[in-house]
């Protein structure tokens, strides 16, 4: 029997007979302890059942690391499987990926509610016990479409992924075998840490054509701390959940009459639009914009020269056949704002030219994928297009960077990144076909971006169709990443629009930038992140209630009409509640609407010209002077101070 050297890195080199298996090499040098779930052989990820015949490398991939957690999501997926046909024969099994922290597996079955969902965990966890080995299995391509004959879902991926000519590798796990490529972990006893959480509407292929399927979620770690925290995690989500606190709050409705995915800002949540609209024309004004107001919807050839269609058909609406021609709902503002541009001749006087406006678009989301305003059709967009030279490029991206860390600081945000997204040269049907445009752009905005000095993530494949961008990464209370805000360079405009100005010489120069840039997202999602990240007690000059009066009796109710005057003569938002109910159920009930401050009026308060503040922690500060607590809230909205000041806060 030949003998081969395995060199497991810092562990040092160890000889072993030809057909051991990477497993038996992990467990040798490692131990049963060693927390591994597969292996890393000459850099590719192996089972623990792969069989070494030559000279190789091996490390172990734990399970805590993120390739480790992958592959135990991966594994978890096919475990939901083999639960749910057993306990609905019915069902087809489709595709059922990892995710960021756990995974989906998309199922053709009808739907279920959450005590079928109950019993398909506990079969899996009858499933952990059991232990089932997760083997390999090689097939040809006439065997695999046996096997899988009556699911058209599997025979599709094989056509699409695999081909009619050549095999492929299944796993089995007990009498359940799935279609995949691996790798697993060992045995199902690995995936102990798993928890169900949810199920939603998906359609094969993301296509709203094809078959409705029902997606099972899940979450899935190496250990139980991992999966304790993360439910920690999920239970804090609950308490920011911006759905349960609009509601609360009274900020917004959607209703089915109307449509999914179209809300309807009610007057606290128009409050709450209206500030941040009022902050960012403020900043924007400082940074040399104009403002303009374009139409929501306009005709196919616009679309057309935009690159839009087809490239972004799918998240448009169809097409309306009107007397003089097929219209759009317009899903992006740019393509408007390039015919203002080109509304006259341009100097090079006038470059850069800023043009922003808080444009309504509308974008064909699929309904299941329609989740309180973080995902909707009906969108308000803090949009702007900058039409520039190459060499304003940078100072352009400078100024927009700096006004993403001045917004976010102001509205109290830390935890965000910046990433370049680039496009991914192998998926070219994705982009405009522009090779060397895509290199020196993305090459352009990476060496901005050193040059201003600020940390970032570069990501292959999340450009936009029409050029490289910055997107600015946020991190939910959830610790789920989520697209913020976007800086866009576009180089393909200039030729679609014809897009130009006159030179220092008085000749015609077509080489004309645009970017994109969007540092509030839309409104509906920048609410519902910033509501998750205050739990609704937003920023004093933010909040739909800045102020609510409670009164002890009735008898200040005078008073109370005296101190609503004179903070409504200062701009302060305020609620009087002058009811006969008592002190303890009136703040209880306005607890819910959040007010930046409760003013206790009483005997001594009406008496003296005080009022006794009660801020949203509980803490409450007697005595005030009325005119001094206008004077200090005055200055908190002005200044859009993101903290509370006004009570001293506790010891």
């Amino acid at each position: 029997m030949s003998m081969i050297t395995v060199d497991v890195g810092a562990d040092g080199a160890h000889e072993y007979a030809s057909g051991i298996t990477a497993g038996e090499v992990i467990l040798n040098v490692h131990g049963k302890r060693s927390g591994a779930v597969a292996a890393l052989v000459d850099g590719v990820e192996r089972d623990f059942s792969h069989v070494l015949d030559s000279n190789c490398s091996l490390e172990p991939i734990h399970g805590e690391s993120g390739e480790g957690l992958y592959i135990l999501r991966h594994s978890c997926a096919h475990l939901l499987a083999q639960a749910v046909v057993e306990i609905f024969p019915d069902a087809k099994p489709t595709i059922g990926p990892p995710i960021d922290h756990g995974f989906y597996y998309d199922f053709h079955m009808n739907p279920i509610g959450d005590e079928e969902l109950q019993a398909i965990e506990k079969k899996m966890n009858q499933h952990i016990r059991a232990n089932h080995a997760m083997i390999r299995e090689e097939y040809d391509n006439q065997t695999l479409r046996e096997m899988f004959s009556d699911n058209k879902f599997k025979l599709e991926i094989m056509d699409d992924k695999i081909g009619h000519d050549v095999g492929s590798s299944a796993y089995r796990q007990g009498d359940f075998v799935d279609l995949c490529r691996g790798p697993h972990v060992p045995s199902t006893s690995h995936l102990r840490w798993f928890k169900l959480t949810s199920t939603s509407t998906a359609y094969w292929r993301a296509d709203n054509n094809r078959e409705s399927l029902v997606r099972i979620y899940g979450m899935c770690y190496a250990t139980k701390e991992g999966l304790k925290e993360r439910q920690r995690q999920i239970e804090e989500a609950a308490k920011r959940d911006h759905k349960k606190i609009g509601k609360e709050m009274e900020l917004y409705m959607i209703d089915e009459m109307i449509g999914k995915g179209l809300p309807v800002w009610l007057p606290n949540g128009e409050i709450l639009k209206s500030e941040i609209e009022r902050y960012a024309v403020e900043t924007e004004e400082a940074y040399g914009y104009q403002r303009v107001t374009t139409p929501v919807l306009a005709k196919q050839q616009l679309f057309e020269c935009s690159g839009h269609l087809p490239h972004y058909a799918g998240s448009m609406y169809p097409p309306m056949e009107m007397d003089d021609g097929t219209y759009y709902l317009k899903a992006m503002n740019c393509p408007m704002h390039h015919l203002v541009f080109n509304n006259k001749k341009r100097s090079y006087r006038e470059l850069p030219l800023r043009i922003a406006e808080y444009g309504t678009v509308y974008r064909n989301e699929l309904s299941g994928t329609l989740t309180g305003l973080l995902r909707v059709r009906m969108l308000s967009m803090n949009d702007a297009h900058i039409y520039c030279t190459l060499d304003q490029v940078a100072e352009e991206v400078r100024a927009n960077v700096q006004m993403v860390n001045d917004y976010y600081r102001t509205f109290g945000f830390e935890n965000f990144h910046l990433r370049l997204s680039l496009w991914d040269s192998e998926k070219t049907e994705k982009y405009i076909d522009q090779a060397e445009n895509w290199k020196a752009t993305q090459n352009h905005l990476r060496a901005i971006l050193e040059n201003i000095g600020v940390p970032f993530v570069e990501a292959v494949g999340e450009a936009a169709f029409y050029g490289p961008k910055i997107d600015v990464q946020f991190t939910t209370a959830l610790g789920r990443e989520e697209s913020m805000a976007t800086i866009q360079l576009d180089f393909a405009a200039k030729d679609r629009f014809g897009l130009s100005y006159k030179d220092e010489n008085g000749e015609e120069n077509g080489e004309v930038f645009v970017i994109h840039r969007a540092p509030l997202s839309t409104h509906e999602r920048f609410v519902a992140f910033l509501t998750e990240h205050w739990i609704g007690n937003f920023p004093t000059w933010l909040s739909p209630v800045q102020v609510q009066v409670i009164t002890i009796s009735e008898k200040q109710r005078e008073y109370a009409g005296e101190v609503r005057q004179a903070l409504e003569a200062a701009g302060v938002r305020v609620q009087v509640d002058d009811s006969d109910a008592t002190i303890g159920k009136k703040i209880r009930m306005h607890r819910k609407m959040r007010p930046a401050y409760m003013l206790i009026l009483g005997e001594e308060e009406a008496a003296g010209r005080t009022v006794s503040i009660r801020a949203r922690n509980g803490d409450q500060c007697n005595g005030v002077p009325l005119d001094q607590f206008i004077a200090d809230i005055f200055a908190e909205i002005t200044n859009r101070e993101s903290a509370l000041s006004l009570v001293p806060t506790s010891e």
